[in-house]
C-alpha cells in the first residue's frame, strides 16, 4: 500500500493521508483536535532511554504530520538518535456541567522521520512522523463512560467504551 512502511522494531507505519482515506470522519475529529490550540507536547527518548517531553508545534501539510526543532535541539538530537515519539495534542477542561461537552484529546505514536534541505540544520530540522498509532479520547454521552477510539495501520480503527 503507497506510503506504508515497516519499522526497525516491527510496527506497521503510514503516512497521515493514508489514514484520511481510510478513515476521514476519525481524520478530520482527530485534526479538529490536533488543530485547536498552537502547541502541544512530543515525548522522545534520552540517551539513556528515559523519557524527555518537550513543547512543540505541528503542520499538517502535503499528507503529513511535520514538527519543526530549532537547530540542535535536543529533542531534535533524541529523534536523529533514536526515531520513536509520541505526542499529545491539546486538550483543554469540559466546559463547566458539561462534561459531555469536552472535546477530548488527541495523541499520535510512531517514528520521526528527519528531511533536510541541504547539508546541515542550520536553520533547523523538520521531522515528518511515520504513525504507528492515532487515539482519541473523549467523555461519552451520557457522560457515564470515556470513548477512546484508537488507528492502526493495517488493523483500521477500533472504539473501546471504558466504564
Amino acid at each position: 500500500m503507497p506510503g506504508r512502511d515497516t519499522l526497525w522494531h516491527g510496527w506497521t507505519v503510514a503516512r497521515w493521508a493514508e489514514l484520511v482515506s481510510a478513515e476521514p470522519d476519525f481524520a478530520e475529529r482527530v485534526r479538529h483536535r490536533l488543530a485547536s490550540q498552537k502547541h502541544m507536547t512530543v515525548a522522545t527518548l534520552r540517551r539513556d532511554g528515559s523519557p524527555r517531553i518537550s513543547g512543540t508545534e505541528l503542520q499538517i501539510e502535503d499528507g503529513d504530520l511535520w514538527l519543526g526543532m530549532m537547530p540542535r535541539s535536543l529533542k531534535a538530537l533524541d529523534l536523529r538518535r533514536d526515531p520513536r515519539l509520541a505526542l499529545h495534542g491539546p486538550t483543554a477542561d469540559p466546559p463547566a456541567g458539561s462534561e459531555s461537552g469536552w472535546l477530548g484529546e488527541a495523541k499520535v505514536a510512531g517514528n520521526g522521520v528527519e528531511v533536510t534541505e541541504g547539508d546541515s540544520p542550520k536553520d533547523g530540522h523538520r521531522f515528518r512522523i511515520d504513525i504507528s498509532e492515532v487515539v482519541l479520547t473523549r467523555v461519552g454521552d451520557p457522560p457515564d463512560h470515556l470513548l477512546i477510539e484508537s488507528w492502526h495501520p493495517g488493523r483500521g480503527l477500533e472504539v473501546r467504551r471504558r466504564v
